[in-house]
């Protein structure tokens, strides 16, 4: 929910004519070990986190989450490293903490909804806000991408804008609230659609055309500050970036790599995109708003909508055209391979909504897909 770490200290930037830095930030869950319901305990993961680390490790909005940020890197390998050390990391302070970690989208167990953290601007948020708290967290992954400058990054966005519904399907991984399957995906989609801030990025004829947007939105009382521009893309408020932000946490770092590398890759084929004059699709509001919803319905198990004529078609068919349309951005950061590979691997196992799903088919208990979600957590 928060700026947080923003994929670590470095400000991610271009550093070359064919190569963008990315960075990857990922909210997680605490839950109670034998109920599976989220619990408190983040200022006593926090404690258990070894002091190397700590700089990478934040609070997040309650105190039943907590979030670490990926430093930028050029390749997926670093990407995959970095965030494998700090999930093994946090998987091991929580266990320590008694408690565990989940890579999941928002808590499937019926429990108390655990406090906000206590911090002045979250204080404020719940004094003007209220009730729109949602239930145990929500647990969002944040990809960053480097950008030259503002004005490009603004042109990225208005480019990327129909292909995010497309990798909302990809990340949807959490089915089950309050101990029931939802019907939904993304039931995280649904929780954070309460915010009057959170909505597909529209076209923005400019750098100052965004800037104003955020200020007449601070001056509506929606949002307290650019910190709450929840757009499912964004410039970032503190870093030279592009932040994709529409997707639910993915349980295991492959699904985390398999996703920067396409957001990466996406926003490569945009700069080149408009380097060469090449103008964006203004895809209407209502039909990518129509999208976003079938996309945290369905997930990759059914259909999505297809942008061109707004009919539907099957999700993995809209995945291919994605993967399609920046390929070779992929091969330009040599990452055609793996991504390919772990494309298949997804479509073998489906997303992590389709796993959650299938664990409680075989058992009919939600502590076994608890226990699977942190197996793949921890990797």
């Amino acid at each position: 929910m928060t700026s947080g770490v923003a994929a670590g200290a470095a400000a991610p930037e271009r550093t070359g004519p064919d190569r963008l830095t990315v960075g990857v930030e990922e909210e997680f869950l605490l839950v109670d070990p034998h109920t599976g319901a989220a619990v408190p305990a983040v200022d006593l993961v926090m404690e258990q986190v070894p002091a190397e680390l700590r700089g990478q490790v934040e609070r997040e909005f309650q105190t039943s989450q907590i979030e670490i940020g990926s430093p930028p890197g050029l390749d997926l390998g670093s990407i995959r490293h970095s965030l494998g050390v700090l999930r093994g990391a946090l998987a091991d302070a929580a266990e320590r903490a008694g408690v565990r970690v989940l890579a999941i989208g928002t808590g499937p167990v019926a429990g108390p909804v655990p406090p906000v953290v206590d911090k002045p601007r979250f204080d404020r948020m719940i004094a003007r806000f209220r009730l729109l708290v949602p239930g145990p967290g929500n647990n969002g992954m944040h990809v960053h991408v480097g950008v030259p400058d503002p004005d490009t990054g603004v042109q990225v966005l208005n480019h990327i804008r129909p292909w995010l519904p497309v990798l909302h399907a990809m990340t949807t991984n959490s089915p089950f609230s309050e101990g029931v399957d939802t019907g939904y995906a993304s039931w995280r989609s649904v929780e954070w659609e309460r915010w009057p801030s959170v909505a597909p990025t529209p076209y923005l004829e400019s750098y100052e055309h965004y800037e104003r947007l955020i200020r007449q939105l601070i001056a509506s009382g929606v949002m307290l500050d650019e910190g709450m521009l929840y757009w499912y893309a964004r410039l970032s408020a503190k870093y030279p970036t592009v932040e994709v932000r529409i997707g639910d946490v993915c349980p295991s770092v492959d699904d985390a790599v398999l996703v920067a590398g396409l957001v990466r890759a996406l926003v490569a084929t945009a700069m080149d995109d408009v380097a060469a004059g090449r103008p964006p699709v203004n895809t209407d509001h209502h039909l990518l708003v129509a999208a976003h919803w079938r996309a945290a319905h369905d997930g990759l198990e059914g259909d999505g909508v297809d942008l061109s004529n707004g009919e539907l078609r099957p999700a993995w068919e809209l995945v291919d055209r994605l993967v399609e349309r920046v390929r070779p951005a992929l091969a330009a950061h040599d990452d055609l391979a793996e991504v390919t590979g772990l494309l298949a691997t997804l479509r073998r196992h489906g997303t992590g909504a389709a796993r959650q799903r299938a664990v409680f088919a075989r058992s009919g208990r939600l502590e076994d897909v608890v226990a699977e979600v942190a197996r793949q957590t921890r990797g």
